[in-house]
């Protein structure tokens, strides 16, 4: 039997849940945004019950829970007479959610002056190493994002705030696409290294006003170049066939 167009397209990609201490709702929302996160599940893809609940190997009330939860967080939109799909942010959310991120990155990275160890500082540039050996032409947007997500891992250990770290990966979620977007761009990913080189130098000289204001700045450059593409991409959808 085919599979339906936009739905989940390869079986067992998302494992079943196993028996962990974690709530098994609380274990199915994890997996269900780890698979968007690394766009195992694509934007705008169909998320269909009965795929869910035979490859997580749960009920439908507790996959029907974990959409309503994720539709919540904004990484699902349920469509009438469509049900529910992977969120796409709109243009206006786009720029909202990135301007939140820009203050709370900075503020984050603040905290991690103020708190973090020596030892952890050196992790952190560490990951820039790491970064920078990965980034090549070869490198897969998937691969970047995850190289660069472990920057943000020892950050937000060293901020030392649970809160913060939510609301952190609650927007990134929300943006993944848009960070793929501006990764892809020719030459982004080396100005990230560098960007982040900077942050990681200010902050090794505890200096917390400069190391915030680079990461501002650091956020808001990926902004331009994620926007500038939804922009073009709603133009496109919005003009007339020629």
């Amino acid at each position: 039997m085919s599979t339906p167009a936009n739905s989940i397209a390869i079986s067992g990609l998302i494992a079943p849940v196993g028996r962990v201490a974690a709530p098994l709702r609380e274990q199915v929302i994890g997996r269900l945004r780890q698979a968007i996160r690394e766009f195992e599940l694509q934007p705008g893809q169909r998320l269909v019950e009965r795929e869910l609940i035979e490859w997580l190997g749960v009920s439908r009330t507790t996959v029907r829970d974990a959409i309503r939860e994720l539709a919540t967080e904004g990484l699902v939109t349920v469509v009438p007479q469509k049900g529910a799909v992977v969120a796409t942010p709109s243009l206006a959310e786009a720029e909202d959610l990135y301007e939140v991120r820009a203050g709370l990155e900075s503020l984050i990275v603040r905290r991690f002056v103020e708190r973090a160890s020596d030892e952890q500082v050196a992790r952190l540039t560490a990951t820039v190493d790491e970064l920078a050996e990965v980034t090549t032409d070869q490198t897969t947007i998937r691969e970047l994002l995850m190289a660069k997500d472990d920057f943000y891992v020892v950050l937000v250990e060293g901020a030392g705030s649970a809160a913060l770290q939510q609301l952190l990966e609650s927007i990134q979620a929300r943006v993944q696409v848009l960070r793929a977007t501006s990764l892809s761009e020719k030459g982004r990913p080396m100005e990230v290294v560098r960007e982040l080189r900077g942050i990681v130098d200010a902050i090794g000289r505890r200096d917390a006003e400069s190391a915030s204001a680079l990461c501002a700045v650091h956020v808001r450059t990926a902004a331009i170049t994620a926007l500038s593409h939804l922009r073009a991409e709603q133009a496109a959808t919005l003009s007339p066939a020629s």
